[in-house]
């Protein structure tokens, strides 16, 4: 019974506060069993996981480090398994152990000899260890390098890796231990058949290597046309800022793609 109308309100505020705060009381409770259960659920789930499946979702966290033990010991007794042994691969990759990686890496295109992508792992794992040799270790891994990209390449006609690949090596060579333009020019004409976005981007990479740098600024200017992706418009502001000096046109550019960003 409410004596008067303002009495009435204040009563009914009181309980709609009252009921609000059980309201939050309870959601905050119903939050808190969510929770405990997780807590529990977790490590069983957990406990129900393969050392495979754990290994591969500390993978997908890229927490190497705790996910490399756990590969390696499913190995031991599932030697051929071939997702565990690129994983390991892959994270010695990360490590920079690249002999180990070219181990996994070696076994794995053994044992699948039609799969492009392990070819491509493998002259990719050469290529950095190469890289990180003395001349005459590099050198000795030239042959083996080249012969995965040609292979992932033969196995996979649309690989553009591999002849990105391919051609970073024919530049990089000197010449007289194979490195050639005209073989880079080669798998730069076969991008632009794949890919043209890729193709006058190689085209544009060579010609900046021989320090053509018009021939580069045409080259790069068309693969921004075609795609107008963020790699061709740093490689022409790169250009135009480090190599042919023109910091406007480089202004000029930035403005055009943050337009039709």
């Amino acid at each position: 019974m409410c004596f008067s109308s303002n009495s009435c309100n204040k009563i009914s505020v009181i309980f709609h506060n009252l009921k609000f705060d059980f309201t939050i009381f309870e959601v905050q409770n119903k939050k808190m069993k969510y929770f405990l259960l997780l807590l529990i659920l977790f490590p069983i789930c957990m406990q129900g996981q393969t050392d495979f499946e754990k290994a591969e979702t500390l993978f997908q966290q890229q927490k190497f480090v705790l996910a490399k033990p756990l590969f390696e010991k499913f190995l031991t007794q599932n030697a051929n398994h071939l997702k565990a042994i690129e994983y390991l691969g892959d994270i010695n990759g990360s490590f920079k152990n690249w002999d180990k990686s070219i181990f996994y890496y070696k076994k794995l295109k053994d044992l699948k000899p039609d799969q492009a992508n392990y070819s491509y792992k493998y002259g990719g794992a050469l290529g950095m260890k190469a890289k990180e040799s003395n001349k005459f270790v590099a050198l000795s891994l030239v042959g083996d390098m080249k012969s995965a990209f040609e292979k992932a390449i033969l196995l996979n006609p649309k690989h553009i890796e591999a002849r990105w690949a391919l051609i970073e090596l024919y530049l990089i060579l000197p010449g007289i231990v194979g490195g050639s333009e005209k073989k880079a020019n080669h798998y730069a004409e076969e991008l632009s058949k794949i890919s043209p976005v890729d193709g006058y981007l190689a085209k544009g990479k060579i010609a900046e290597h021989f320090n053509r740098y018009k021939e580069a600024e045409k080259q790069y200017s068309f693969a921004f046309k075609i795609g107008k992706s963020a790699t061709s418009y740093q490689k022409l502001v790169d250009l135009y800022n480090n190599k042919l000096r023109q910091p406007e046109k480089a202004l000029l550019l930035k403005k055009e793609y943050e337009k039709q960003s």
